[in-house]
């Protein structure tokens, strides 16, 4: 496997173990490695010393905003070539990424800030050399969502991520209603000008008093963490005493258990609403006993009480 050029691998000497590279002979015979590198979300001292030496090794770096990307450059005089990659970037920029990997030549991915693919662009072209058996090398680092998790002073040893919510409709009022019964903390980025909006569905779908954590400009000169219930931090919000600049992530505490055995018992079917849609089914033109065989599959009542009347 040829590596991203021959005077960079032999320069590369022991750090090409620490990239993870140098051991390895999986993936296409004659195919680069795709590195996917995360990179500071705010503060540049953040990044890893593996970052570095890959960034300087590899002969070109696919990256979201090559402006961005070259202010990290600049500050640890790294010189290799750049290239845009992002979301707006037509087919031919895949293909073109695509053919200089299988050329053999080495390709590091980069977004604006974070580890690439978690809500940033970059996903196709891992899948898509994935898929013909290439290389992918993770070279892991900053992340809002630890971060945020970190800084929201909540236990949560479980969580989950669900990055932007839907702006509006029936996706979006699934996905909160999914956030109100999670047994897990729930860690969502947001524009500035979608928080205020955000806070206040989260708290009517998870309740005002749900505890949460609204953290803005993680890792910058402005970082802010503001705690508290859902229901405060909606008013807050509403009342323009929020900072709403930079870039957010909230996190939102899991549900209790006493809270979710009693949103279970909420949503129980009962017998009269077994019973009701029966009725309505028959009155749809359905036969009877089908009505009842159908809405006991589907709410677990017993199919004999279901046939007597209400």
């Amino acid at each position: 496997m040829s590596g991203p050029a021959g005077a960079g691998r032999a320069a590369r000497g022991a750090a090409a173990g620490a990239a993870g590279a140098a051991a390895s002979t999986a993936g296409v015979a004659s195919g680069g490695q795709l590195y996917v590198v995360a990179t500071p979300i705010g503060n540049l001292g953040d990044v890893t010393y593996r970052a570095i030496e890959v960034l300087r090794a590899v002969p070109l770096v696919a990256a979201e905003d090559t402006r961005l990307t070259r202010r990290l450059f600049a500050r640890y005089a790294i010189e290799t070539h750049l290239v845009s990659y992002h979301a707006r970037s037509g087919p031919g920029r895949e293909a073109e990424l695509l053919a200089h990997l299988r050329s053999g030549r080495d390709l590091a991915l980069v977004t604006d800030a974070g580890t690439p693919l978690i809500s940033d662009p970059g996903g196709e072209l891992v899948s898509a050399w994935a898929a013909e058996g290439g290389r992918v090398v993770p070279v892991p680092g900053p992340s809002a969502v630890l971060a945020a998790l970190v800084a929201s002073g909540m236990a949560a040893a479980h969580w989950t991520f669900e990055g932007f919510l839907p702006r509006t409709g029936r996706e979006r009022r699934e996905r909160l209603a999914r956030i109100a019964a999670d047994e897990r903390a729930c860690v969502i980025y947001e524009a500035p000008s979608r928080v205020p909006a955000t806070l206040a569905d989260l708290a009517a779908a998870a309740g005002a008093e749900r505890r949460a954590a609204v953290c803005r400009e993680l890792t910058k000169l402005h970082e802010e963490v503001v705690r508290g219930p859902l229901g405060d931090l909606a008013a807050r919000a509403a009342a323009g005493e929020l900072t709403l600049r930079g870039e957010f992530a909230m996190v939102v505490e899991a549900v209790s258990a006493a809270e979710s055995a009693a949103r279970a018992r909420a949503d129980a079917p009962t017998m009269d609403g077994g019973r009701g849609e029966v009725a309505r089914l028959v009155a749809s033109g359905m036969k009877r006993s089908d009505a009842v065989r159908q809405v006991a599959t589907a709410t677990g009542l017993d199919r004999r009480e279901l046939y007597r009347p209400g």
